[in-house]
């Protein structure tokens, strides 16, 4: 056992983040974390995709996308590699060897809510960040060395 003091009485809890879904719309993000796993029935892969919103009121909030890219159903197997292709093309990553080259590299999501499980989210499509449009004033400039959506 490690020794560790500490009075719970006084320590303030941090509050709870949402867990309910964002709300429709188009967000800055980034890919945060990926995995391929097999699918349930172990017939076939998906990628999960963990993303973090960086911008706006829901920034810090995370979501998540699983792309079957490798299904009996052609027709989900498709679908998934289309919105793998357009994710590629807005982070851009031409030939992507490792879901790691997703990682970190903004991008615009669009998201609903699912019509099944009213309490998740479905990632509609991924665009190009557009970085044209004027940004909000920043309380401060960030840092040269931090990346554009770190704080």
């Amino acid at each position: 056992m490690a020794q560790f003091n500490f009075n719970a009485q006084s320590h303030t809890p941090a509050s709870t983040p949402s867990r309910s879904p964002l709300p429709k719309g188009t967000y800055a993000a980034i890919v945060m974390d990926s995995a391929i796993k097999p699918t349930k029935a172990g017939t076939g892969q998906y990628i999960e995709l963990t993303l973090q919103i960086v911008d706006g009121p829901q920034a810090g909030r995370r979501l998540w996308d699983r792309l079957n890219v490798s299904n009996p159903n052609k027709t989900a197997e498709d679908i998934a590699l289309a919105q793998l292709q357009s994710l590629c093309q807005a982070v851009g990553v031409t030939n992507m060897t490792d879901t790691f080259q997703l990682h970190d590299r903004p991008f615009s999501v669009t998201v609903d809510i699912d019509r099944k499980e009213p309490d998740r989210n479905r990632v509609v499509s991924y665009q190009s960040a557009d970085w044209s449009k004027p940004a909000a004033p920043a309380a401060a400039a960030p840092a040269a060395s931090k990346k554009p959506w770190e704080r």
